[in-house]
């Protein structure tokens, strides 16, 4: 801000309170002001930010004795920019950039042809404003200056989900603690929800030290946290802090077809954001539980399926559970071997894209441990009709070539 921009404006209007306002009514002012347009109260309306600064600008300079009187005698002296030592239409009248008296060489001619710089003779403004504005611009900063919005912090935490969630998607409740506007303070850090532009940082919530070779380094600001703003009556709740542990209840959606420990990204879901800053990030890590029958396999979901001999033999068609729907017809070859591993296409779980992998069948031949006999007398009969083959025929010769 230039220093006719600042001496221009009005700082008694940004209040609403009279030139005479005592100490008292520019500091009720101030409060009902600061609450009403504070960024954490106007998540999101620039218009409120914008006032606030404008608000916070004011009081750093009425609100302090010393500069509300600098800041008069600046105003009563140039009013609008312009000096005028005979009032208006008065004789001797004349303008002048405020640039000739603050940025001008030494030695440069002020009104009246007296030495404008430094160590001018009487006449000129050289030493003079130097002692009047000093203390009034010269702070290292903007008055009122404020640190831009800061984004929430990201969050992170564990959900255990059943096989069956896990394969479908699922909504579940998540219950997290993160930090939030203190709710005592409206944020401000202040007990009455005043604050103050922190002296040392000027507001803007960073400081400058020199890193060598003509760089500077900027840290955030230890006095104020990096807030830009310092509370006068600390809040016993958040300690002048403005941030406050809270705890929520959300409801989380994890979407269809996660892996056990995989971590999930949910945007703008973590802690809300300082000043109209946005949310951070919700990262969640998932836990899957297993399933007696079902088993995975990337996007693919594997079951074993207990065939009897006689259908393995001569073929026929089986019916196989899938999970969440109804059962599938596979048709069996004659012969099937068991460990055999059959598709069922579009039965697994969800990909990304919304389609389904394959539920995987692997054929496990039932040997019964009791059995009648009936069974047990056409089964003998069968071995003898099947005497004479070697199914491990071929399993010796390949052993004895290796």
């Amino acid at each position: 801000m230039s220093t006719k921009d600042f001496i221009e404006k009005d700082y008694y209007k940004v209040l609403g309170v009279p030139r005479d306002a005592t100490e008292a009514e520019i500091k009720k002012a101030y409060r009902k002001l600061a609450r009403e347009n504070h960024p954490d109260a106007n998540e999101g309306d620039a218009k409120a930010e914008d006032r606030f600064k404008d608000v916070s600008e004011a009081y750093d300079v009425l609100g302090d004795a010393k500069r509300r009187k600098e800041y008069d005698e600046a105003r009563a002296l140039f009013g609008n920019g312009g000096f005028r030592p005979g009032g208006p239409g008065g004789a001797g009248q004349f303008n002048f950039d405020l640039g000739d008296l603050f940025g001008g060489a030494p030695g440069q001619q002020g009104p009246g042809g007296a030495p404008g710089g430094p160590g001018g003779a009487a006449g000129g403004f050289g030493g003079g404003l130097g002692d009047v504005f000093g203390g009034l611009f010269n702070r290292g900063g903007a008055p009122g200056a404020r640190t831009q919005a800061r984004r929430g912090q990201d969050i992170e935490s564990e959900v255990t989900l059943s096989f069956t969630e896990a394969v479908s998607g699922a909504t579940v409740p998540l219950r997290m603690s993160s930090s939030a506007a203190c709710k005592a303070c409206s944020g401000t850090g202040d007990k009455n929800g005043t604050p103050r532009v922190c002296p040392t940082c000027v507001g803007t919530g960073q400081v400058s030290r020199g890193g060598g070779g003509g760089f500077s380094l900027t840290d955030p600001c230890v006095d104020c946290r990096g807030r830009g703003l310092t509370a006068q009556d600390p809040c016993q709740v958040c300690r002048g802090s403005g941030r406050a542990t809270s705890s929520r209840t959300m409801q989380v959606r994890i979407p269809a077809g996660v892996d056990d420990g995989q971590r999930i990204r949910l945007r703008g879901k973590g802690a809300p954001g300082e000043r109209g800053g946005p949310h951070g990030d919700l990262y969640v890590v998932v836990h899957v539980g297993g399933h007696s029958v079902f088993g995975r396999r990337g996007d693919n979901l594997t079951i074993t399926v207990p065939v009897t001999f006689p259908e393995a033999a001569l073929g026929g068609e089986i019916k196989v559970p899938t999970l969440g729907g109804p059962p599938v017809t596979l048709k069996l070859p004659p012969g099937t071997p068991g460990g055999r591993t059959m598709r069922a296409r579009g039965k697994g779980a969800v990909r990304k894209d919304g389609t389904r992998g394959d539920l995987l069948v692997t054929i496990e031949i039932a040997v019964p441990r009791d059995m009648g006999d009936k069974a047990r007398k056409a089964l003998a009969e069968y071995r003898a009709a099947a005497e004479g083959e070697d199914p491990r025929a071929g399993l010796f010769e390949a052993a004895k070539g290796e």
